[in-house]
């Protein structure tokens, strides 16, 4: 069997130790050979990319392909330009996203712009092993820069959503780039919707020095300040390859993924008249809530885009995404989208108005949440014994496992990246919410401290 060597969201790895050039090289030759053809590469920031895209260029190359490198741009701004070129085979964007600027990794997209699919990359772990042969000197491959991808990308953004209701209002907006592969996109984003950016680490820093690449509350403190300061309508913030966006409404409160995701969907539903909502089992009762009210469906998967996204493809839904931020809009493409995020949320405050009085409407729910590390081995015997100890109650196992409340539910699943165990807890009180959390986490250590190997 090959060994697996892509997670959640392609191969990632600290670059120089398990990220080498050599993988890269091996890497491309075993992706050059699966999709033959011509092959878009891409990167974001980081202080590796140029280092990681070389070696897997040169391994394409060996196998005949021609690349055509479209420098440093957002994950879904190459996803776009694959989608919407006929003769691209395929795409490779190299990236870690939101991981620590040691890290990078490569991301394989399909001829649809959609990330490849299991089946696909296991494939391509089997050409890895393999370590497929070279072609001949005479039929290696060439490399072109190619320029204008990340514009073209804004310009279908911008073609999407109510482009005139947005420059209408004269909206002020905080943007935090996070020294990303948003530093040039999302400022000229706003610029084309007549929206005022106040720009923070909006330079291409691949160390990140502004802050980490993860756009959490805390990450986000002097975007929080700025907003309270200069009484700006919105704060924007993307992660390190811009798929993602988190805002903060007008007071400074950082809104969680689970409240733009259902204002979204809400907006989605009311503008269609109805239609079919996908999001993982991870997300909160509010979007169901929401989006039930508006007359819509929520269907439910497991964790992770490329799931999320193919579950819409195949249920013809008009809307999808994740609680982290990462919404999908098929009107653009089946994928996470911060471009495409942030336009549709300066429509929906330029149509509604305050978004800090849109969350305050949402309902209310709390959520705990909890990791452990656990190691890889244990996993299937500790799920085993948790759906034991739940058989009597109400459960989804879409994902893990998901005991279902009357007030909420609890989540408990193993990360699909890295050797930790992670604990959901949901309820319409914090105390609740708190409560169940902390007793299946004694239930999981126990487990644990009692099979050490």
């Amino acid at each position: 069997m090959a060994k697996r060597l892509f997670g959640t969201n392609g191969v990632r790895g600290v670059v120089n130790d398990d990220m080498t050039s050599e993988l890269g090289l091996r890497l491309g030759k075993a992706i050059g050979e699966f999709f033959g053809g011509t092959v878009a590469i891409a990167s974001d920031t980081r202080v590796s990319g140029d280092m990681i895209k070389s070696a897997v260029s040169a391994g394409l190359m060996a196998m005949g392909c021609r690349v055509l490198d479209l420098g440093v741009i957002p994950t879904p701004a190459i996803q776009y330009f694959v989608k919407t070129h006929n003769h691209v085979s395929g795409g490779v964007m190299i990236t870690a996203s939101h991981n620590p600027p040691e890290f990078n990794g490569i991301k394989c997209i399909a001829p649809d712009g959609t990330e490849l699919h299991r089946s696909d990359e296991e494939q391509i772990e089997k050409k890895y092993e393999e370590d497929v042969p070279c072609k001949p000197w005479s039929e290696v491959g060439t490399r072109d820069e190619v320029l204008g991808a990340a514009d073209s990308y804004v310009d279908a953004v911008v073609s999407l959503v109510d482009s005139e209701t947005i420059r209408a209002a004269n909206l002020v907006a905080v943007l935090d780039c996070a020294n990303g592969a948003a530093y040039y996109t999302a400022p000229l984003l706003l610029s084309k919707l007549n929206v005022r950016a106040i720009t923070l680490n909006a330079n291409p820093q691949g160390e990140f020095p502004g802050h980490p690449s993860e756009p959490t509350e805390d990450n986000l403190a002097i975007l929080i300040e700025t907003i309270k300061h200069t009484k700006a309508d919105i704060g924007i913030a993307h992660d390190g390859d811009a798929d993602r966006t988190v805002f903060i409404t007008e007071k400074g409160e950082f809104i969680s993924g689970d409240k733009s995701l259902a204002l979204m969907a809400e907006m989605a539903v009311s503008k269609k008249g109805g239609g079919k909502i996908v999001t993982p089992v991870s997300s909160s009762s509010m979007v169901e809530d929401v989006v039930v009210k508006a007359g819509g469906e929520v269907i439910y998967t497991a964790v992770g885009s490329p799931v999320v996204a193919r579950k819409m493809i195949d249920t013809d839904a008009i809307f999808g995404g994740e609680e982290n931020g990462g919404l999908i809009f098929p009107d653009m493409q089946y994928c996470r989208d911060g471009a495409m995020t942030a336009a549709k949320m300066l429509e929906y405050i330029a149509d509604k108005g305050s978004l800090q009085e849109r969350i305050d409407a949402l309902p209310a729910y709390f959520t705990d949440k909890r990791k452990l590390e656990c190691p890889a081995e244990m996993r299937e015997s500790l799920m085993e014994h948790l759906k034991k100890l739940n058989a009597a109650r109400t459960t989804d196992s879409t994902d893990g496992l998901k005991i279902i409340y009357p007030d909420g539910w609890v989540l408990l699943r193993p990360s699909g990246t890295e050797q930790i165990f992670r604990i959901y807890s949901e309820a319409k009180d914090t105390e609740t919410a708190e409560k169940r959390g902390a007793y299946y986490e004694g239930i999981v250590k126990d487990f644990l401290n009692s099979y050490k190997i």
